[in-house]
């Protein structure tokens, strides 16, 4: 069963960022983990929540939040809604850090609610597959862009079909502190990403991957699947619910 809890808003810098509907679907059985699930440009929190649904993770509760509407370069600066604005794939674009600090602190603020023996958890499919690996570098430097603390401790991070934002600084901010290093390496990451991917090419999977295997993050899973473009299949989903049931130590799979 699913239900949404209304909608919010957080100041950066200059800039409010409004976000839309937030839905949560409630744990079958008992809750052990909540995962925060982002949708792709241009759809909403209630793109996703009726699949997480239908999965067989009985234990887990899932908050599906709805990015803010914003202006996207890469749409020719039509509007959208957005976890941030991107001009390119490519890795010579210009990261919009604040943007991405802004949803980061969302996500991490509705974490935050979560009880004390609650396992946490961010996934993603495209944009917010890269939304996702954001977060999951903020958790290791403990840390977002802008400097301020990162306050949640992640158990698991997802990113299905996206890319790594900030890619080029990734490794120096990491290594460079022993902290951010131990923190790297112990954060179990799951990438996929499917070979004829038409919107996100395999080869920003590959890159991204490659990167962050690069930066420390040791307890990183890399799925490839052939024939498979920009949507999910059931064998991909099949991958990600044993992946969440083994490194979040849940209960069941099936039941």
């Amino acid at each position: 069963m699913s239900y949404n809890i209304g909608s919010g808003s957080r100041n950066v810098g200059r800039n409010t960022f409004e976000f839309g509907r937030t839905y949560v679907v409630r744990p079958r059985g008992t809750h052990q983990a909540t995962i925060v699930w982002l949708h792709g440009i241009g759809e909403t929190g209630s793109s996703w929540s009726r699949f997480l649904e239908s999965l067989p993770l009985p234990n887990v509760k899932w908050i599906c939040p709805t990015a803010p509407t914003r202006s996207v370069a890469l749409l020719g600066g039509l509007p959208s809604t957005a976890w941030f604005n991107v001009e390119d794939l490519s890795n010579d674009s210009n990261d919009d850090v604040e943007g991405l600090d802004a949803s980061a602190t969302h996500i991490a603020n509705m974490l935050s609610n979560e009880r004390d023996d609650i396992k946490l958890g961010v996934a993603g499919f495209s944009m917010g597959a890269a939304m996702t690996l954001y977060s999951a570098t903020c958790r290791a430097l403990g840390q977002y862009g802008n400097g301020n603390r990162y306050p949640i401790n992640l158990s698991a991070a997802v990113a299905l079909s996206g890319w790594l934002p900030c890619s080029r600084i990734v490794r120096s901010r990491v290594l460079v502190s022993q902290e951010a290093a131990r923190r790297a390496a112990s954060l179990p990451i799951l990438v996929c990403h499917g070979q004829v991917d038409d919107v996100v090419d395999h080869k920003q999977g590959d890159k991204s991957a490659q990167t962050l295997r690069a930066s420390g993050f040791q307890n990183l899973t890399y799925c490839t699947y052939n024939g498979l473009g920009h949507y999910t299949t059931p064998e991909e989903v099949n991958d990600v619910c044993r992946w969440l049931v083994a490194r979040m130590g849940l209960n069941g799979y099936g039941t």
